[in-house]
């Protein structure tokens, strides 16, 4: 397949500045950047119509990204608190999704989509982690998601206590010896 060739109507990261012509796979053209707005077919009438349309263009990604700039500024350090279900050694029953970072963080005063939301790997454990979340294409904060059982683990997670095990310590050795582990094997 060959690929094709689009003008970039915004940033997109690892693809180019708002402008760049570049050229992508035809599914990931035809699936993701033309419906989203992302992007036009690059051809001549194309490439005149953006030209013409660069100066009010560019004027509304500055607008755009000043206002999320202050947005950045206003929820810098915001702390999502997520209760879920889990198990005695701090294993969620299922995952934190970004749909539920979403929510929380809307409860905290921030109005995002969950495609904003990225997740380096999907949050399985009890515990704080850090999450990318994408105002602008230029701008992004981060985000802390403390996942816990309760309020009151949650609160304790915060203030830095280890949480995830109900009652267990660390350092507590096993119930048998190195010698009894032997003769249970022969």
């Amino acid at each position: 397949m060959s690929a094709t060739e689009v003008i970039l109507l915004q940033r997109i990261e690892k693809l180019g500045q708002m402008g760049d012509v570049v050229k992508v796979k035809p599914g990931y053209a035809r699936n993701f950047l033309l419906p989203q707005g992302k992007a036009i077919r690059s051809n001549s009438a194309n490439r005149a119509r953006f030209e013409g349309e660069r100066i009010q263009l560019e004027a509304n990604n500055l607008k755009r990204r000043e206002e999320a700039e202050r947005l950045a500024e206003r929820m810098s350090g915001l702390t999502v608190v997520i209760i879920r279900q889990a198990g005695d050694s701090g294993s969620l029953y299922g995952s934190v999704s970004p749909r539920d970072i979403a929510l929380a963080a809307a409860e905290g005063g921030l109005t995002i989509d969950r495609q904003q939301v990225q997740l380096a790997h999907p949050i399985k454990t009890l515990g704080l982690s850090d999450v990318r979340i994408v105002l602008h294409p230029e701008v992004s904060i981060r985000v802390v998601a403390n996942v816990a059982r309760s309020t009151e683990e949650a609160e304790r997670q915060a203030r830095g206590e280890r949480v995830g095990r109900d009652g267990d310590d660390e350092d507590e050795q096993p119930a048998y010896g190195p010698e009894e582990a032997e003769g249970e094997i022969a």
